[in-house]
């Protein structure tokens, strides 16, 4: 909601700009979508080698 109302003010304000932005809004979300992956799989490694670290714990506590 936030994010319309802002959008409604820019277009009041500066109606080009407004537009220019809701035009490339779709290829600047396509050229960020290889980094969002890319920090998907980059927290996943590390949550891995965390669990791997944690494993000897988790195991003698187990017991």
């Amino acid at each position: 909601m936030l994010n319309l109302l802002l959008f409604l003010i820019l277009m009041v304000v500066c109606w080009p700009l407004a537009l220019a932005g809701l035009l490339l809004y779709p290829f600047i979300w396509l050229i960020l979508l290889p980094f969002r992956l890319v920090g998907i799989v980059v927290g996943g490694t590390f949550e891995l080698i965390g669990a791997l670290f944690m494993l000897p714990d988790r195991l003698l506590r187990s017991v």
